[in-house]
């Protein structure tokens, strides 16, 4: 745990030059660190100040701004300096240098945000949310982080929270007074209770997956045979020349990938050679290396040449997209299987319909206003809970009310990891470690 006695410091501006840079201070010296650099008598709370910044041989390192904010009306909770000067990395690293000598620490990888935990200015969820801001690689990715990082996300787990609350006091007062005339283990409310919880957290656990769709992004592996039109595919997904196109069949005999963004996902397209049966050492390379692409992708879209099969085969995996390629050289009336989609990479016919299709592959209802972004260890800990819910279920029905109460009990300190009200100090140094420094 981070000891908040400490003042921290660090450079909260990319590396490189700029216009402007910034050293953030934070802790109980934080003022007295910054009238020292600046030879301010005082700082007004939440005003700027012109300084110049002077180092122990009193030679002029930089001149700049100084800003407080005063604990705990602060990011983090505590007295907050903000100085900026010049974004230089030079200029950005004698300033560090000489906060530190004047009592900061270096501060760790996410450890500002990590005491605005701690101080309890956020919760867990909202300081997650906060890298996510920042790695964000779609609009729509920045506009759900945002939504997380206001309590969207939180709000949710707590209205939950709330719910199963309610529901443990149930079982528990049940327990607590046996002699009571009334079986409430045996109540149809209580049963009711318990299926409308588990409801609740299914559609958060579908609203969730899409968060970590946003937030993590996607992979889309376009596999098929040779001269399927692939890379014409990939070409018109990516709207340029990203891959050489010919007539000539096995074209394309190596992995070639090109980040794009669809609907607000991003998304890591990747074109693979064509699996096919052949002697060629090259080629078979290139198809071993489609078969690995194939295995790790989220999203498969398995392209067919459309002019050259009668039957169509609809591959049964959940992560799989049929594409009936060269709609234009195909007999009008021809049907096919719901879910097949038919486009023309030629003509650039179907290809919103099919990036439709792989948004909603994806997501649970597409993409809205009320998305937030979440993480993989947010759906594992509802999946965690969900079976906890489904325990205290079974053993209710059975009449054993100190079990289900037992699984209540779990399944509180389960979804309380979310928000962070219960943790482990490795849960936290696991999660902010991945934070960049100064923030």
């Amino acid at each position: 745990m981070t000891n908040t006695t400490d003042t921290i410091a660090a450079i909260a501006t990319p590396a490189g030059a700029g216009g402007v840079g910034i050293i953030r201070i934070s802790g109980p010296n934080a003022t007295v660190i910054a009238q020292k650099i600046s030879r301010l008598d005082q700082q007004q709370v939440r005003h700027v100040h012109f300084a110049t910044f002077k180092n122990q041989q009193q030679q002029t390192i930089d001149s700049g701004l100084v800003l407080y904010f005063q604990g705990p009306a602060s990011f983090t909770g505590e007295d907050v300096i903000e100085i900026q000067g010049h974004g230089g990395q030079v200029v950005m690293n004698m300033l560090l240098k000489e906060v530190i000598r004047l009592g900061a620490r270096m501060a760790r990888p996410g450890e500002f945000t990590e005491r605005a935990f701690l101080n309890e200015k956020i919760d867990l969820v909202q300081a997650e949310a906060i890298a996510d801001v920042i790695t964000s690689g779609s609009e729509q990715a920045v506009l759900a982080s945002q939504r997380s990082l206001q309590g969207a996300f939180s709000k949710r787990i707590n209205d939950i929270l709330m719910r199963l609350i309610e529901t443990r006091v149930w079982v528990e007062s049940a327990i607590d007074f046996p002699e009571e005339e009334i079986d409430f283990l045996s109540d149809k409310g209580l049963k009711d209770q318990l299926s409308n919880l588990n409801q609740a957290l299914k559609t958060t656990l579908a609203k969730t997956q899409t968060g970590v769709v946003l937030n993590q992004g996607i992979s889309i592996a376009i596999i098929g045979k040779p001269n399927a039109g692939k890379s014409s595919l990939l070409n018109c997904l990516t709207e340029e020349d990203t891959a050489i196109i010919s007539e000539v069949a096995g074209t394309t005999r190596d992995v070639i990938k090109e980040d794009i963004v669809i609907a607000g996902i991003p998304v890591r397209l990747i074109d693979t050679a064509g699996i096919h049966e052949t002697d060629n050492p090259i080629e078979q390379q290139g198809i071993q290396r489609a078969l690995k692409v194939k295995q790790q992708a989220d999203v498969v879209l398995h392209v067919i040449d459309g002019s050259d099969s009668n039957t169509v085969e609809v591959s049964q995996d959940k992560n799989h997209i049929t594409v009936i390629n060269k709609s234009d050289l195909l007999v009008a009336d021809k049907s096919y299987p719901a879910g097949v989609q038919v486009v023309s990479a030629k003509k650039k016919e179907g290809i919103d319909q099919l990036r439709q299709a792989i948004v909603e592959q994806v997501t649970s209802g597409g993409l809205n206003e009320n998305s937030f972004t979440a993480r993989q260890r947010h759906i594992e800990q509802l999946k965690l809970t969900q079976q906890h819910i489904d325990a205290a279920e079974v053993q209710l029905s059975h009449n054993q009310g100190e079990l289900s109460a037992e699984e209540l009990r779990l399944a509180q300190n389960t979804l309380n990891e979310i928000t962070g009200a219960f943790n482990s100090d490795d849960l936290l140094g696991e999660i902010f470690s991945s934070f960049c420094i100064g923030k």
